[in-house]
């Protein structure tokens, strides 16, 4: 006999209804295909399962390729952390093939492309160099692209045009050619840099000018937001790698654009991280598309495996 003056209740009389006139939202034809050796990519493709991120993975595929048949922009947003995991010849390559007819970066991303242009190699080990004061303080770095966006001020280039143009005078040859800012300055393919003063290792430089550095900074949110216009009715932006800066960067892009009187609707927007973190969420996936339709994608996993596995698929499409 139990202590509790509550008794359970009695479930004998719920009603119940049939499993066929319930439906679901999981059906057996969505189901994954096993996968046939030798059916290559775009047996992969056709073996995911046509549910969640799967089925997005596909969406964005067919975004970006119709986005080319159009002739839309086609808007890469990258972090450092996509540079520095060696992804640069695969942007590079759908560049080429009409896959990427923009990009915009972080003030990392660029850092990251500049050296190794440069040098081969970048990432220093910050937990090492830290104490004594040393990180950060590559002179080469410092140097080369506070010049470069000093030279970009005078002439009326922003940051990524600058960087470019400074890396088709100095990069190593050796090194320079997979630069995604050199590749896409002697191509004409626009590159923004979204800088944030005081989150970049050349702004501790002796060589900083603000005022060059937000020059050529404002250039280029300008810049970027001109393209951001002409993705009305068929644009994808993809944003990879980068958590804060991008994402803000891109609404209010959007904002710009619209107030100015452009319509701005029926695009695509995807964020590519192995952490879905709250601004890329809200302000890349969800917000733009507020009462203008298109489409969010949110697909999650290393940026190592997802872009290239996401580049085959393209040049499969072709």
């Amino acid at each position: 006999m139990s202590n509790y003056l509550i008794q359970p209740i009695d479930l004998s009389g719920l009603r119940t209804i049939s499993l066929k006139d319930r439906g679901g939202k999981v059906r057996m034809d969505d189901f994954a295909n096993p996968y046939m050796k030798g059916s290559g990519v775009m047996g992969i493709l056709q073996s995911l399962p046509r549910i969640l991120a799967a089925d997005s993975f596909r969406l964005l595929v067919e975004s970006i390729v119709l986005a080319r048949k159009a002739g839309k922009p086609i808007i890469w947003g990258l972090g450092g952390h996509v540079i520095k995991c060696g992804l640069s010849p695969v942007l590079t390559d759908l560049m080429r093939r009409g896959f990427a007819t923009a990009f915009a970066l972080n003030g990392s991303a660029a850092i990251h492309d500049f050296e190794i242009a440069l040098a081969g190699q970048t990432s220093e080990d910050v937990e090492a160099v830290l104490p004594d004061g040393s990180f950060g303080s590559a002179e080469e770095t410092g140097r080369e692209m506070n010049l470069a966006m000093q030279q970009g001020a005078e002439l009326g280039l922003g940051a990524g045009e600058a960087l470019g143009r400074r890396l088709g005078e100095i990069g190593d040859p050796r090194f320079a050619p997979e630069s995604l800012l050199l590749r896409a300055y002697r191509l004409s393919i626009p590159v923004t840099v979204h800088i944030a003063m005081g989150t970049d290792t050349p702004h501790m430089h002796p060589a900083a000018n603000g005022a060059a550095i937000g020059a050529v900074g404002h250039h280029d949110f300008r810049l970027f937001c001109a393209i951001v216009a002409e993705m009305n009715q068929g644009g994808v932006y993809i944003n990879m790698g980068s958590a804060v800066v991008l994402p803000e960067v891109f609404l209010k892009a959007v904002t710009a654009v619209r107030n100015l009187g452009n319509p701005l609707t029926e695009f695509t927007t995807a964020n590519l991280d192995f952490i879905q973190h709250y601004r890329p969420k809200m302000n890349v996936v969800e917000r733009p598309h507020a009462r203008s339709g298109g489409h969010g994608i949110s697909i999650t996993g290393h940026h190592e495996i997802i872009l290239p596995l996401l580049a085959a698929a393209l040049i499969e499409c072709e």
